[in-house]
């Protein structure tokens, strides 16, 4: 399994991630839901390269050209419903992906900060030998992205698996390690340390889906 962490070069993703972050500028909600979906736009561009392609003959008004068309069958998946501004960006660039969508879902213990994970909807095409893409911007414990593609195993097997995270935690990034398949790769704008017991990312953003959506009752 490989792990590409952003924050370990310098790039645009840099940027972006401290205007994430910051709560000056994250309280104006439709900028955060803009700079969710470069930092998908820019991992859609990475990921691109890892693609197989096949040469085409292009007719120009000169001439003929040989191009290059995605030969892979990529399926985008996300987590609702802060992931929806993050799969847009991989949507931007990838025009003609089949789309999934996971609804996950933390339900608290009363009176605790212990929660189980909930999936109630799942929406996907088959999956079996395409590339699958999950996006979801915050892997805080890793529970809900395990989840997800284990829903998502009920469509097929993929071919080869991406997953991708604005911040994750370690603990997250060890889970993933040792639940998900070799064949995986982790593409994440930051890697946090620590998880407080409310089991959100420290020092993380806050809650991605109420910064990008408004506060949830």
């Amino acid at each position: 399994m490989e792990i590409i962490n952003f924050d370990k070069r310098n790039s645009l993703v840099s940027q972006f991630m401290m205007e994430l972050r910051g709560v000056n500028i994250q309280s104006d909600t439709m900028r955060f839901r803009r700079n969710l979906a470069r930092i998908g736009e820019i991992m859609a561009y990475e990921i691109s390269q890892r693609l197989n392609y096949t040469a085409v003959d292009t007719t120009t008004p000169l001439g003929t050209a040989q191009c290059h068309t995605i030969a892979d069958s990529v399926v985008l998946a996300t987590i609702l419903r802060a992931g929806i501004p993050f799969h847009e960006g991989f949507l931007n660039y990838f025009d003609n992906a089949e789309n999934a969508f996971v609804s996950a879902y933390r339900k608290y213990k009363p009176g605790s900060d212990i929660f189980d994970i909930h999936i109630e909807y799942i929406a996907s095409p088959r999956i079996t030998g395409k590339t699958v893409i999950i996006a979801d911007p915050m892997l805080a414990t890793g529970s809900s992205m395990e989840l997800a593609y284990q829903a998502l195993l009920t469509k097929g097997k993929p071919a080869c698996l991406h997953l991708a995270a604005v911040i994750a935690s370690q603990q997250a990034i060890d889970m993933v390690q040792k639940h998900f398949p070799d064949n995986t790769t982790v593409w994440v704008g930051a890697i946090d340390p620590s998880l407080n017991p409310h089991s959100y990312i420290v020092p993380g953003l806050g809650d991605a889906g109420d910064l990008a959506y408004g506060d949830k009752e």
